[in-house]
């Protein structure tokens, strides 16, 4: 599943697109993607502005002129692809990725069009009131943004202080941080030489941060920067707006490199695979602790 970067690298790719724009029309083919679509959902976009194009956690939030929310997830295998120049009148001529999974059509006034294509269609799209965007169940449990000034080493302690949470599962946990996933988990861990199976508590002592909590709260910013500079990471079925591929797999330190030589320095170890929560987690037992 796309994670922050992914996202982030998304909403960046469509902003320009889709900011400040009436939508012309919107043409669905079919009645749902992992959820139905709001009752009316074509009606109430059409002839709406976009004011503005968000991200929070994992989920791109488009604010309309009406007030409410175009609240979107791009599930498992997700994607958007922008075609700048296709005059309103023109049928619309599916290209690149396979068009039997284009499942919603934007389209803007001055002929922009932005396609959603979705081959598992576990993502999906609501529109939400503004009462309804403060409630939902969806947002409003949401932690602190990991890019933000509210994650450091003294929120971390916050969140872990008596914790007996495998480390792993504290971090991954949305509502402690929001936008966080398994792929920067284990790398922001390996980074800061922690184990992944360590009980979080043990990071905080009488409600203080330790060093070694400092050190991944500076590892999680770092790897996460890192990734958006790379455009996230493309394992399957990432593709940036203009159909290109990240490339922060490239620079994976522990995942999906199970028996490979650490790449710490100094260090003898092999990255070893073991699976918690039913996820596959990634780490070096020797210099992790």
């Amino acid at each position: 599943m796309p994670e922050l970067p992914e996202v982030e690298t998304v909403r960046r790719g469509l902003a320009p697109a889709m900011e400040g724009r009436a939508i012309a029309g919107v043409d669905l083919a079919r009645g749902d993607l992992r959820f139905p679509f709001t009752p009316g959902f074509a009606k109430r976009l059409k002839g709406r502005r976009v004011l503005a194009l968000r991200r929070r956690g994992k989920y791109l939030l488009g604010e309309l002129d009406s007030g409410e929310t175009l609240l979107m997830h791009l599930g498992m295998s997700g994607s958007f692809r922008i075609d700048h120049a296709a005059p309103i009148g023109e049928p619309y001529i599916p290209r690149g990725r396979n068009p039997a999974h284009d499942h919603v059509v934007f389209r803007f006034e001055g002929g922009a069009r932005v396609t959603y294509n979705d081959p598992r269609r576990f993502g999906f799209m609501l529109l939400l009131t503004a009462k309804e965007r403060e409630t939902h169940p969806l947002l409003a449990g949401l932690g602190v943004e990991p890019l933000g000034e509210g994650l450091d080493a003294d929120a971390l302690a916050r969140m872990f202080d008596g914790r007996a949470a495998p480390l792993k599962a504290a971090l991954l946990d949305q509502k402690n941080i929001a936008g966080l996933g398994n792929i920067y988990v284990c790398e922001a861990l390996h980074r800061a030489g922690l184990s992944p199976l360590r009980a979080a508590r043990t990071l905080v002592s009488g409600g203080k941060p330790s060093a070694a909590l400092k050190r991944l709260a500076k590892a999680i910013k770092d790897v996460l920067q890192q990734a958006l500079d790379a455009g996230g990471s493309t394992l399957r079925d990432h593709h940036l707006t203009d159909g290109s591929l990240g490339y922060f797999q490239h620079s994976f330190r522990v995942y999906d490199r199970e028996g490979a030589a650490c790449p710490k320095k100094g260090c003898a170890g092999t990255i070893a695979r073991v699976v918690q929560s039913g996820r596959s987690t990634f780490h070096c037992p020797v210099c992790q602790k």
